[in-house]
Order: C-alpha cells, then structure tokens, then sequence
C-alpha cells in the first residue's frame, strides 16, 4: 500500500469512528420513534440527517489538513537537505516522525558520504597530479642548469682563465712604468679576474652542490675547500658537530651556497668567514665578508636570492638577520631554534 493510500484510507477511518461515535451518542441521548423523524425534523433548512455527514466530513477534512501539513513539513526538510547537498554543503542530522522520510534521508546521508569520499579521492589525485608536475618540473630545471654551467665551465669559464693567465704573462714581460697602455692592461687584466669570480659564483648558482647523503658539515667543508682552491680570497671556518634533521640540514646549506654566491658575484671582498654553532638551543649559521656592503631594505625589495634566504630562513622556523655597511663588509646571520 502505498503512502498517499494509507493516508486517505487513514482519513476515511477516522471520519468513520467520527460518524459512528456522534451516531451512538445522538440515539442515545435523543432516542427516536421513528427513522422518519431523520428527514423531517430539520436544523435551519436542512434535514437532520444530512447535517451530521456534513460535519463529519468537515472534521475529516481537518485532520486530511493537518495531515498533509505535516507531510509538507517533512517534505520541506527533505526537499532542503536535497538542495544542501547540490550545494556541497553538510547536512545536519535530524529526526523524523515518519518512517519512510527516516528511510529517504538515510539515503541522502550515503550519498553525501560517497561524494565526500569521491570529492576526496579526486583532490587527492588533483595533489598527487600537482605535486608530480612539480617535481619533474623541478627535474627538467635543475637538468638544464647543469647542462648550461657543464657549457659554461667548458667554454667560457676556460676561456677566462686562458685571457687572465695571457694577461699576467703580458703584463709581467712589459718594463713598469706608469703610461697610459700599462694603466689599460692593467684594467683589461682586473676586468678579466672580476669576470672569473662572476663566472664562478654563477656556475655556483646554477649547479649548486647537494648534500647527497653527507651531513650539513661535510658538505659545508666540502664547498669551501672547493672555493678556497678556485678563489683569490681568504676563507676561513668554524663548523661545530650536532645532529640536525634533513631539512633544517638542506635549507642551511642552501643559504650558505646563495650567500657564498653573492658575495663572489658583488662583494668585492678579500675575506670570508663562516661559523656554525650551537647556543643556547640554537643552531647558529653566521657568513662575514669584508667587501663593498650594500642597502640591505633596497636590495631586499628586489633581490630574488635575498628574498629566497628569508623563505628558506622561515621554513624551518628561524630568522635570518643581515647588517651590511658601506666599505665595511656584510654580516649574514641565521638562528634556527633546536626541537
């Protein structure tokens, strides 16, 4: 049997249990001679006997009111709970006084938990999808770095140092005076030895040493024995021993290598020093240079390595800090704390 069945043989019910109960109570307190008196005894124009059915039916047709809006209402519910779940939104739970509308919003229920699962499923996906494309993104970048510092280093990196060592024989073999040609060639030699700092601080930058297994030490070690073997600059270290996770670990090394970079590439120093300690729960990473200084608010706007030191600086919690003066060196110090 279906609802709308139930309901209306409800209502016939109901109207009947009405007719039979007013019926009852009628002959009981008014009992009849005759059956006639039904048809002729009347209530305004009409015969008694057609007044009883009419308010019966008046009164089944209430309840058939209140009935179908309490129908209306449930429906409603439903028909919102359809529209939050069109919407995306979470449906609240609620309980019901009809079975069947009980029975329909479990079913929506299962259906918003299966699109929630489907919808995180495909962001997962979606992340997954993303998070490959970076990485081989990553992959071509970082492969067509090293093929353009391979190139760099095997032509005109080499081509550089050929130039400077011509230089130094010519200038060497020439009588010291002070003339206009010697003051050139002197340019021209000076010129040429900028050039291999920029050249090497830029094959730095493109091909940066990884760790590749080796604690932030070594690799430290590494890179500026490395520097101090290519470099006319005197470099100096102080690296203390202490277990670092391999994050903290990588991103300290990272801003070693752009520091180191930058210095080569602009500082115009004769002395670099890097210190790696542990105070007071911190890891101290500190990189001081004695050349030319700079603006450090004016670089900082528009420096992508400065920018990049400061995010890799906060990624693993810590500050990054740096004092540079005029002719008097630049100061690089980062503080990561120990957890």
């Amino acid at each position: 049997m279906t609802i709308v069945q139930r309901q209306i043989l409800s209502i016939a019910l109901f109207s009947f249990f009405l007719l039979l109960i007013f019926s009852i109570m009628f002959f009981l307190a008014f009992p009849l001679e005759s059956w006639k008196l039904l048809f002729e005894r009347k209530v305004g124009n009409l015969p008694f006997v057609y007044i009883v059915p009419s308010v019966i039916l008046f009164l089944g047709a209430l309840y058939g009111l209140y009935i179908g809006a309490g129908w209306k209402k449930q429906l409603l519910l439903v028909e919102n709970s359809l529209i939050d779940l069109e919407q995306g939104r979470q449906i609240s739970a609620q309980t019901h006084s009809m079975q069947e509308i009980d029975s329909i919003c479990a079913k929506i229920d299962k259906v918003q938990k299966q699109m929630a699962e489907q919808t995180k499923l495909s962001q997962k996906l979606a992340n997954e999808k993303a998070e490959d494309q970076e990485k081989r993104i990553q992959d071509i970048v970082s492969q067509e770095r090293n093929r353009l510092a391979r190139e760099l280093h095997d032509s005109v990196s080499q081509q550089l140092f050929a130039a400077s060592m011509m230089m130094s024989a010519i200038t060497e073999t020439r009588p010291l005076s002070d003339d206009r040609e010697s003051k050139q060639l002197k340019m021209v030699e000076a010129t040429i030895n900028q050039s291999q700092l920029e050249m090497r601080a830029l094959l730095l930058h493109l091909r940066p040493v990884a760790l590749k297994g080796k604690s932030l030490q070594e690799g430290m070690k590494e890179l500026l024995v490395e520097l101090s073997q290519k470099v006319p600059m005197n470099i100096t270290w102080k690296i203390e021993t202490m277990p670092l996770d391999k994050g903290v670990e990588d991103h300290l090394f990272r801003i070693l290598q752009e520091s180191v970079s930058n210095t080569l590439r602009h500082a115009k120093s004769t002395t670099l020093e890097v210190l790696l300690i542990k105070r007071d729960e911190f890891v101290i990473l500190r990189i001081v240079d004695d050349g030319i200084g700079f603006d450090v608010e004016t670089r900082k706007s528009g420096s992508y390595g400065l920018q990049n030191m400061y995010e890799r600086a906060v990624e693993i919690g810590g500050t990054l800090k740096i004092i540079s003066l005029n002719n008097k060196g630049t100061r690089l110090e980062v503080k990561v704390p120990v957890i």
